[in-house]
């Protein structure tokens, strides 16, 4: 018989599957296993509005679910929601123990669910796997307990630290492995956000392009923010003419009416005016903006002057900065921060829980900042 460990370890892999479907809701993956120690039953939400973990895992089970253990990602649900409550389906069940990764962290129901379930006679043992647990849904835990959404801030650089040549030339910095790895965080993150540089000189589409899921579900583009605070976005970005059910949400500050009534007759476009700050856009405002949206994750892919004004303005959760095997050999490149920096090492901006990975030659350097 495996250890708990090993079964919570399934059920982490199983939520992971959700990755990009479930938002705003957490990803969450369930097992039941039958008192010999045999998985029965299997089960991860798949999307918003679709019956959650430990419903799939208990209705795969069957009748072997009664007596068995549930290993589930995420504390059940006590309330009505889109869904009714998963506690009422694990006791409507028979099931004799509930092992739980982590608690909600929504502070209006966090403990509900296993304390209704211990209540009713149902053993509940809670913390198993509890980090990988709450790594994996860091975009809901943020969202959830501060109304603004998890910032990652996304560069890949050359090794002397460069983000293009002199001329903005960067297609392409990293190799294919690396670009494919982004395309797979853009459709698990809500929203991607750039400077109005960076579409002017790469004038990217900022969607995802990566295949269907092998039980044909198709990618989700992330909804689009540019920052431009002066609006002037050429019409002919692609940006604002996507092939791509995702809006465009371009942020900026004080504008004029004719410019604005132009862009707006487009359908896929939104524009957001924002505070500025420093006759820029004040980044610590857009992040409550966004989060009155709804959008729980963000995505930041640059320019130079972006990523620099996000790490100062203290927005950045966890850093991605992928490195390739290539060096330009001047100092006449695009930097990766772009403006002044501290004077003093001590003032660096320290990174944490840093872990590295490779992507055929390139590095990718992965940490916290909070």
């Amino acid at each position: 018989m495996r250890g708990h460990d090993a079964y919570m370890q399934i059920a982490l892999e199983l939520a992971a599957k959700g990755a990009g479907y479930t938002s705003p809701n957490p990803m969450v993956g369930a097992v039941v296993v039958d008192p010999d120690g045999k998985i029965v039953g299997q089960g991860y939400h798949q999307s918003v509005g679709g019956p959650h973990a430990e419903v799939h895992a208990i209705e795969d089970a069957g009748p072997a679910a009664r007596g068995a253990t549930l290993f589930v990602t995420l504390e059940p649900c006590n309330h009505v929601g889109r869904t009714p409550p998963c506690t009422q389906k694990i006791l409507d069940a028979g099931i004799a123990h509930v092992v739980v990764a982590m608690q909600d962290p929504n502070p209006k129901v966090k403990g509900g669910g296993n304390a209704h379930l211990t209540s009713r006679g149902v053993r509940v043992t809670v913390g198993i796997c509890e980090e990988q647990a709450r790594r994996l849904n860091e975009s809901f835990i943020k969202y959830i307990t501060t109304c603004r959404p998890f910032v990652t801030l996304k560069c890949a650089a050359t090794l002397d630290g460069r983000l293009a040549t002199r001329t903005g030339d960067s297609r392409w910095v990293t190799g294919e492995a690396s670009r494919a790895y982004v395309h797979s965080l853009r459709h698990a993150y809500d929203a991607i956000l750039v400077g109005v540089e960076t579409v002017k000189k790469d004038n990217p589409q900022l969607t995802t392009r990566i295949p269907a899921s092998p039980d044909g579900r198709k990618p989700k583009d992330p909804i689009r923010v540019i920052l431009d605070t002066r609006l002037t976005i050429p019409d002919a970005s692609s940006v604002l003419h996507p092939e791509s059910d995702a809006d465009t949400l371009i942020v900026t500050g004080p504008i004029g009416t004719e410019r604005l009534t132009a862009l707006t007759r487009n359908q896929k476009v939104r524009i957001l005016e924002s505070p500025l700050q420093n006759g820029r856009i004040d980044l610590n405002a857009l992040m409550d903006g966004l989060g009155d949206m709804g959008v729980t994750s963000l995505f930041i892919e640059g320019g130079s002057r972006v990523i620099a004004a996000s790490l100062a303005a203290g927005i950045v959760d966890k850093v991605l900065f992928f490195y390739a095997p290539k060096i330009l050999g001047g100092d006449d490149g695009v930097p990766i921060c772009k403006g002044p920096g501290p004077e003093f090492m001590k003032d660096c901006i320290p990174v944490n829980s840093v872990s590295v990975r490779q992507f055929d030659s390139d590095i990718l350097i992965e940490g916290y900042l909070k």
